[in-house]
């Protein structure tokens, strides 16, 4: 029997070429997409062609000998410490404010050249 990985993630669905590059079985994203493009990736026991295939908890990939079950494990995002949403606007729109200040800025030391012909 071929080897049995589990992948556990914080969120779903993740595409299937992002699943082999996070289970390390290619070499990067381009190589995933290639592999699967010629056929070399099972979803679920069924040959699987589209790169951004949308994979979920408990779906089963094989790759190069490789079995992978997906398994969706909330604590992980949990553990992240993801910020609730009024948080995140309130830092977008304090973050928007400084660039704004600090393209004023430059553009009062910035003066033009006169252009020569």
């Amino acid at each position: 029997m071929s080897s049995y990985l589990e992948v556990q993630l914080a969120q779903q669905p993740i595409e299937l070429c992002k699943l082999l590059k996070v289970a390390d079985l290619v070499g990067g994203g381009g190589e995933a997409k290639v592999v699967i493009s010629e056929g070399y990736v099972l979803l679920n026991g069924e040959v699987e062609f589209q790169k951004r295939k949308k994979v979920y908890h408990n779906d089963i990939v094989e790759f190069n000998g490789e079995v992978i079950q997906v398994i969706v494990n909330e604590d992980l995002a949990e553990q992240k410490g993801e910020p609730d949403q009024n948080t995140t606007q309130a830092a977008s729109s304090q973050k928007n404010a400084t660039n704004k200040q600090a393209a004023n800025e430059n553009k009062a030391q910035r003066k033009r050249k006169p252009i020569s012909f």
